[in-house]
């Protein structure tokens, strides 16, 4: 057995070859950390400083107990730790949490695999229980909600942001406070975290009596949104991509000849000279701040790509390489991907690195005008995933793998305040907790165009929600493979803009498959697009119902805008499954593939070939369907049709957007 004190406000645990320690961590929550090392890292990575709370530590015989608002820990003589929660009449606290060792008669609750000097593998498990369910841990993109039963890699990669946070159904939420590599199991015999290459355990856990205060304890934690540009609840256009000055020019000309609002217009990769350089290629950007002045009179803001890469022939290379700004190879060769020749990956972790990169941003992007950024290949996209051959500032880049976005998102949200810019918000692939507090609008990466993937969206979508990421958004019509021609397609992009209009941003982009008559603009191009994505590419029924569907958000804008000022109080998405609103209504919890946009929309978006109908649950209240405005009493399941150029969608009755369908 191992030795348990109290002190005025944390519980310490001691034993062999661990020293644990459980401390509040502001109102409601506590926080337990352990190492083998016999000394506690006093690192907190992303979480902000919280207000100091008042809290009652007591010694038992064979334990300690310590109460913090709503939450309370004991933690036994073995090692055990068991965390309960008040109910919300502020009765007896009820069991929420509970350790268990990983065999029958292995005393050991946490265990520790020697890796370096100071490292380790590390694993905490907890007992499961049959009827709890799981939400969050970023985006997964597996076609889970519901994670109970699954089994995560901790790690990045396209279309997967890891954000090791879950809400409980049994009204808490676990924080995994650890950037390593590692796993998450929420299976029938158990929950288990593990970090591949840690220091010590490190997690928080959240009460509360509903999501909405879970969630914005969290956010207290993790940080807030800033507020949110209104020029970003409009359309985006977007496409892989324009090559040149005057393509992205006609095509912003066009939608305004056609009297089609367009709030931004993006600049994918290879618009520059040699990544790591970065900036415009004069022989096809010659003019940008003309360029951006045109489109700021058709009322349309620039975006630019950014990627986080360089290779040797770069201009800035070698400065950087000589002075350890990239990540390194541990053994063999360097070299983190191979695109167009070696790519290496800048090291964001890096201070000095963050700074050198960013004026080189501010020189070529933004003294021209420049204000919006897209930072692609944030996971890092790492060609093969080996994080543990890789070598950043810190150390092993297994042990802080986790971070890379954060700080590169950092970089330029600290860049843009910097020189007095308010409206900021950067378009990435990837992001981790506590990422939307620097604008971060993460999207699910690049997924191929299918009602697979479409299906599988709207689940990522409310899982990034409860991730604590209010910014999120999808690319409208998949990228991979979009036959603009075929008929398939076009019934799917219609449906996926369906969707799209009922996001946090409406934002249609992809690589399209060029029509069979198509000739390269400029065959001389170092990287050449894809076919036309813009509205009126898919046929007359397409352009006439996407163009129907834009004017939709334009007058749903005030709605978002609503719902987005929210989000940067409360931590809390526009985009929110049953339960966030509905948190006693059992059966809110088994919806998977509608949600609330906003308090007042329910959405049930077709994700199924030649579908044009569905059943749809409504929770308790009177529901008003858009398409025909039937009114329809909840709590229960209708079915309702919409064929092509319709979408399900119902409004509570009373509610004042309703006017806008």
């Amino acid at each position: 057995m191992g030795y348990v004190t109290i002190t005025e406000n944390s519980i310490l645990y001691e034993r062999r070859n661990e020293l644990a320690r459980i401390t509040a961590f502001g109102e409601d929550v506590l926080r337990f950390q352990s190492s083998p090392n016999g000394v506690l890292e006093e690192e907190d990575w992303i979480l902000l400083p919280q207000p100091e709370t008042v809290v009652h530590t007591e010694k038992r015989e064979h334990s300690a107990v310590i109460t913090n608002g709503r939450i309370r820990a004991e933690l036994f003589d073995n090692g055990k730790v068991v965390y309960s929660r008040q109910t919300a009449d502020r009765g007896e606290y009820e069991v929420m949490l509970e350790e268990m060792t990983e065999y029958a008669f292995d005393s050991f609750y946490r265990t520790y695999r020697a890796k370096g000097s100071t490292t380790h593998r590390a694993n905490v498990l907890f007992k499961p229980d049959e009827k709890e369910h799981f939400y969050g841990l970023g985006g997964e993109h597996n076609g889970c909600f519901d994670m109970k039963g699954t089994v995560s890699e901790l790690q990045h990669r396209n279309t997967k942001t890891s954000v090791p946070f879950v809400y409980s159904s049994k009204k808490y939420g676990f924080l995994w406070n650890n950037p390593s590599i590692g796993q998450c199991e929420l299976t029938k015999n158990h929950s288990r975290w593990t970090a591949y290459c840690t220091k010590q355990v490190d997690y928080l856990v959240i009460a509360g009596d509903t999501p909405a205060q879970i969630m914005g304890k969290y956010a207290d934690l993790t940080g807030h949104t800033p507020e949110f540009p209104y020029f970003a609840s409009g359309f985006w256009q977007s496409k892989l991509r324009y090559e040149s000055q005057e393509d992205l020019l006609e095509v912003a000309r066009e939608y305004k000849k056609r009297g089609i609002p367009v709030s931004a217009i993006v600049i994918d990769y290879f618009h520059w000279t040699e990544q790591g350089d970065f900036k415009f290629d004069p022989a096809y950007w010659p003019d940008p701040e003309g360029m951006v002045r045109e489109l700021e009179e058709m009322g349309i803001r620039l975006m630019v790509s950014i990627w986080p890469t360089s290779n040797p022939q770069s201009e800035n290379y070698h400065y950087m390489d000589d002075r350890n700004m990239i990540l390194r190879t541990e053994n063999g060769v360097y070299g983190m991907q191979d695109f167009y020749g070696q790519q290496d990956y800048i090291d964001t972790l890096n201070p000095r690195a963050r700074d050198y990169m960013w004026q080189l941003v501010k020189n070529n992007y933004y003294d021209r005008g420049i204000r919006y950024f897209w930072l692609d290949e944030a996971e890092p996209g790492l060609i093969p995933n080996h994080y543990d051959n890789i070598r950043c500032c810190l150390g092993n880049f297994e042990e802080f793998a986790l971070l890379y976005p954060y700080f590169y998102e950092k970089m330029f949200y600290d860049g843009l305040t910097a020189e007095g810019e308010k409206d900021i918000i950067t378009l990435a692939r990837a992001g981790y907790m506590g990422s939307q507090r620097y604008g971060a609008l993460i999207w699910s990466g690049d997924l191929p165009s299918t009602f697979e993937a479409l299906k599988k969206s709207v689940r990522t979508g409310l899982a990034m929600a409860m991730s604590g990421i209010p910014w999120w958004t999808t690319d409208i019509g998949g990228f991979w493979g979009g036959d603009i021609e075929g008929e398939e397609f076009r019934e799917l992009i219609v449906r996926w803009f369906q969707f799209g209009v009922f996001c946090p941003v409406t934002r249609l982009h992809g690589v399209r498959v060029k029509p069979k008559d198509h000739v390269d603009r400029h065959p001389g191009i170092h990287e050449m697009s894809g076919g036309d994505n813009e509205i009126w590419s898919f046929g007359e029924r397409d352009y006439g119902i996407l163009k129907d569907l834009i004017a939709l958000r334009e007058r749903l804008r005030p709605y978002v805008m609503e719902y987005m000022k929210e989000a940067e109080k409360t931590g809390i998405s526009i985009l929110r499954p049953l339960f966030m609103e509905f948190p006693e209504d059992e059966n809110s919890y088994r919806q998977e593939d509608e949600y609330l946009f906003g308090r007042d929309i329910l959405f049930a978006p077709i994700t199924e070939k030649g579908v044009t109908g569905r059943d749809v649950y409504l929770p308790e209240g009177r529901w008003v369907n858009v398409n025909d405005h039937t009114v329809t009493e909840g709590s229960g399941t209708v079915y309702a049709t919409a064929e092509i150029d319709q979408f399900i969608a119902f409004v509570r009755e009373g509610a004042a957007v309703l006017e806008v369908f």
